[in-house]
């Protein structure tokens, strides 16, 4: 029986299996992922595309230990939107970083909601605004 081992040294193949569950559960959206110390893995389209990947959000990932949600700079996906986490062992050190490349928009588009709903309870004090008793169905 094979074993796979995640830690801050696992390698591309240690990283595979688990991956591409991932790009399975995101409708096949490309993914990556990396460990502390060693380059990782890159997935598109159902396939390993890279099994010696680094990307430049990766790295930040790795090194602040936070989420990121930007569009790169560099890299083979500059200027798609990205979400990058950190994996943390037990003491909450990052060891190793997975990311999803956001190609269809959809965690733009909830980020962008999330954002909207939190300014319509700063202008109306709740959620959701217009209150019903302020809406046009109500005034009649």
């Amino acid at each position: 029986m094979e074993q796979y081992v995640i830690s801050a040294s696992s390698r591309a193949r240690d990283l595979a299996p688990v991956m591409m569950c991932v790009h399975d559960l995101v409708r096949q959206l490309p993914v990556t992922a990396r460990s502390r110390d060693h380059p990782g893995i890159r997935i598109e389209n159902g396939r390993i595309v890279d099994e010696a990947y680094t990307g430049p959000i990766l790295e930040e990932v790795l090194a602040e230990n936070v989420v990121k949600r930007v569009q790169p700079l560099d890299g083979p996906y500059v200027g798609i939107p990205v979400v990058v986490a950190p994996m943390r062992d037990g003491e909450g050190r990052a060891i190793g970083a997975i990311g999803i490349v956001d190609v269809t928009g959809i965690f733009d588009l909830a980020g962008f909601m999330e954002q909207n709903a939190d300014i319509r309870k700063q202008v109306c004090g709740q959620d959701p605004c217009p209150l019903p008793t302020e809406s046009p169905a109500a005034k009649r």
